[in-house]
């Protein structure tokens, strides 16, 4: 996987996954599967621009989160989709609620670009975090895991994305 500092406004990660890019996009984008990996929290989308977007605090999440004394919202991340191409392209905003310094800032812009590649595929995330730097320290996994700050960023989601896809359980499981 590539990726780059934390402290560039385009961050640009890349993972080759042994799936179709319609099991990547289904993985994506359906609650049921995108729930299962990374922060366990299922996403919603209207695939169509202008919908909407949002993902919701799941259990841990709240229980984290009221162990640290800190309300946990019941949406922690919101944005639109600007285009959906399934199975190829998603370009969508995104802001994270749980924290208020990454709430108070701009929204920033993924793409999501899945192609097919040696028998699977090739899965390029694009966040463009300008005018966010405390999003752009948390996405980069700049943030301490084990000090509660929030872990690895995309680098982590997206590893435990592809575990999850090629062997049928995530990095923890």
């Amino acid at each position: 996987m590539t990726t780059t500092d934390s402290a560039q406004t385009t961050q640009v990660f890349r993972i080759y996954i042994k799936a179709a890019p319609e099991r990547v996009w289904e993985a994506i984008t359906d609650p049921e599967w995108n729930a299962r990996y990374g922060y366990a929290a299922p996403q919603f989308f209207e695939l169509r621009p202008g919908g909407r977007f949002h993902s919701e605090a799941s259990e841990g999440m709240r229980k984290a989160s009221a162990e640290m004394g800190w309300p946990c919202p019941d949406v922690i991340v919101d944005g639109e989709v600007l285009e959906s191409d399934p199975p190829h392209r998603l370009v969508q905003t995104w802001r994270m609620l749980m924290d208020p310094t990454t709430a108070a800032e701009p929204m920033t812009t993924l793409t999501w670009t899945i192609t097919p590649s040696q028998g699977g595929s090739k899965l390029t995330l694009t966040h463009d975090v300008t005018g966010a730097p405390a999003t752009a320290a948390m996405v980069s996994g700049a943030l301490d895991e084990d000090a509660g700050q929030g872990g690895g960023g995309w680098s982590w989601v997206l590893s435990d994305l592809k575990s999850l896809l090629e062997t049928g359980s995530t990095l923890a499981g």
